[in-house]
């Protein structure tokens, strides 16, 4: 079985983007020693999760439909229902249930999944209690409203804090084991 990681950047209030979805360098922080440990981290994946919105974001980056992000070494599965590109051997468009699908995907795969964006389908695959741990890269910014962390869902879920790591532009990253019990 492999392991569901929600590994994402937020703001100290929790927002994942801004209320457009924008989530530059006006919100994140996008150079000093976070970046090396993040690049390390995403070593450990053996694939990315992420919801139609959060890929769209690479558009404006030059990425097309269909094409792996900037992480071309790891299987994309890509979740919309509105989004139109033929699925390949390293970018799977899913259009279904994705509660469904990444039940399915954890009982066949072995290693690390990463979720790395949608706050929206984190939350449904939250309650489904799919995620097996959080690691957030809390940005040291307050935005006031934004899109949440997880989406609509307010979940009441003890966490068990397994890291903490603290960088020198103020940027932290606690790692937490969701405890479903």
């Amino acid at each position: 079985m492999a392991k569901l990681i929600y590994h994402i950047a937020v703001t100290v209030d929790h927002f994942i983007a801004d209320i457009d979805g924008k989530a530059d360098d006006s919100i994140f922080l996008y150079s000093g020693d976070h970046v090396t440990d993040f690049l390390e981290d995403v070593k450990a994946y053996d694939a990315v999760l992420m919801g139609g919105k959060t890929y769209e974001y690479g558009f404006q980056f030059g990425l097309k439909p269909g094409e792996p992000s900037a992480f071309k070494d790891l299987k994309h599965y890509i979740f919309s229902s509105s989004m139109q590109f033929k699925s390949n051997e390293k970018v799977e468009l899913v259009k279904g249930d994705a509660v469904d699908f990444v039940k399915n995907l954890i009982e066949k795969e072995l290693g690390k999944l990463w979720l790395c964006g949608g706050g929206m389908l984190a939350g449904s695959l939250l309650n489904e209690r799919l995620i097996d741990q959080v690691v957030l890269k809390v940005n040291p910014v307050m935005i006031g409203e934004g899109l949440p962390l997880f989406g609509e869902v307010k979940p009441h879920i003890k966490l068990e804090l397994t890291d903490l790591k603290h960088f020198d532009n103020g940027v932290i990253k606690p790692t937490y084991n969701v405890n479903y019990s």
